[in-house]
């Protein structure tokens, strides 16, 4: 009986950012036993449910709000101005787990605003990185999905265009090569996460190597849509799955070799449970 043949992606996983905001989650539950967190500390439900396991306890800003006299975590996805003032106001001690790529960008875009610039958010609307940015900007800044989604807008000649960092470089040179194009000056910063904005590339090699891919993901993951597109795109035989209880013996045939790959919010631990998963089919 011919068994499958499974490779990891190297590749795959947890992005820096991602990382970091977890080992400081697990160091306090270590300490105290439970933690606040202002919302999912990563898009992956499986993650998420491993750490409230640990006494993660999850809450959005209305909770917040009720909150007193306790530890939060900030998320790496970052936060606007009013939940530091929040904070002061109940006497809450921020764990700020921000990715410093997005601090970074934060302060660009606040340094930006300051100088009275005529602000473009290239972005996911409602995605809490863009929230946090948006908030640099007194909720003034346009975010935009798409160039079709920007051309509704009425565009000053000199537009400041900023960028989501998980956002495509391809994509946002794009549209500043359009706007240029049509006659608009472009101050365009590229603060875009290398980290993460250069996996497609890497995602199209690996997914060519394999008969079979099966792409894993929490299914709030706006970056794991994006990267299973590239898997698709490059290899047909792509299969999505957030957990192992989706795996489908019927997608594979007895010797067939499989990539197993994911988002900047997948955990290793998760990708390598598929693959042991995977292993043990008898086909």
């Amino acid at each position: 009986m011919q068994s499958l043949s499974v490779t990891i992606d190297s590749n795959s996983g947890f992005c820096f950012g991602v990382v970091y905001a977890i080992q400081m989650a697990e160091d306090i539950l270590d300490e105290q036993g439970y933690l606040f967190c202002l919302g999912d500390i990563v898009h992956n439900d499986e993650e998420v449910e491993r750490l409230q396991k640990r006494g993660l306890r999850i809450i959005d800003h209305a909770q917040m709000a009720e909150l007193h006299n306790e530890a939060v975590l900030i998320r790496a996805h970052g936060e606007p101005p009013e939940t530091y003032q929040l904070a002061l106001q109940n006497n809450l001690t921020l764990v700020d787990a921000s990715c410093p790529v997005v601090l970074k960008l934060q302060n660009r875009i606040k340094t930006s605003f300051d100088k009275k610039d005529k602000i473009f958010i290239y972005g996911k609307h409602g995605h809490a990185e863009v929230m946090g940015l948006l908030g640099q900007t007194s909720n003034e800044a346009v975010v935009f999905e798409n160039m079709e989604e920007l051309l509704q807008h009425e565009l000053p000649s000199n537009i400041t265009l900023y960028s989501q960092t998980t956002k495509s470089t391809d994509s946002f040179y794009k549209i500043k090569g359009e706007l240029e194009e049509r006659g608009y000056e472009v101050n365009a910063n590229d603060t875009i996460c290398r980290q993460v904005s250069n996996r497609d590339k890497d995602l199209r090699v690996f997914a060519a190597k394999f008969d079979k891919i099966l792409f894993v993901s929490g299914t709030k993951s706006s970056n794991g849509k994006v990267l299973y597109q590239v898997c698709k795109d490059t290899n047909p035989n792509t299969h999505f799955i957030s957990k192992v209880e989706e795996l489908k013996p019927e997608w594979f045939q007895p010797g067939d070799t499989v990539g197993i790959c994911g988002a900047t919010s997948t955990p290793m631990w998760l990708m390598e449970t598929v693959r042991d998963a995977l292993e043990s089919f008898k086909l």
